[in-house]
């Protein structure tokens, strides 16, 4: 185990073993690489967070995007399937970043830019995906015309 300082969650102990790498970084955030999911306690609650282990103030809000989109459907490049070493659909997950504005009603996710992770591996990147059925606001809690949110 790890201890592991966080801005939103203090001081936590990790398992060194559920550390994802993302060799390239997150676009925007390109040196920060080593990252780990932190589970919501609340198992109603959807909402995770993708924290850098490197810097204790930099978490993503995410989500599972079936939750927000349940036909959500993407096929990865194969450069991504590649980096990431996938071999077995099962062993991926799949998240999308989430921005909370000052209006809750007003949350997005981004469905274009899903964060694909191999857990077998413990590898991770965002993938920009060239599909125009999906949009890098989807609304969380608003029905969207030609999409429903949750």
């Amino acid at each position: 185990m790890v201890k592991l300082n966080t801005r939103n969650f203090g001081e936590i102990e990790i398992d060194e073993s559920s550390i994802i790498n993302f060799p390239n970084g997150i676009p925007g955030f390109q040196k920060e690489k080593r990252y780990i999911i932190i589970n919501n306690p609340d198992k109603e609650n959807p909402f995770q967070w993708l924290q850098s282990v490197d810097n204790p103030d930099l978490a993503f809000v995410v989500i599972n995007p079936f939750f927000v989109k349940v036909d959500y459907d993407i096929v990865l490049p194969e450069s991504a399937i590649e980096t990431l070493k996938i071999e077995d659909e099962e062993d991926v997950a799949l998240y999308t970043i989430v921005v909370i504005p000052e209006n809750i009603e007003e949350m997005t996710t981004n469905l274009s830019g899903p964060i694909v992770v191999n857990v077998k591996e413990k590898l991770g990147k965002q993938i920009v995906l060239d599909d125009g059925r999906y949009s890098t606001k989807h609304y969380i809690f608003k029905k969207e015309s030609n999409s429903e949110g949750a």
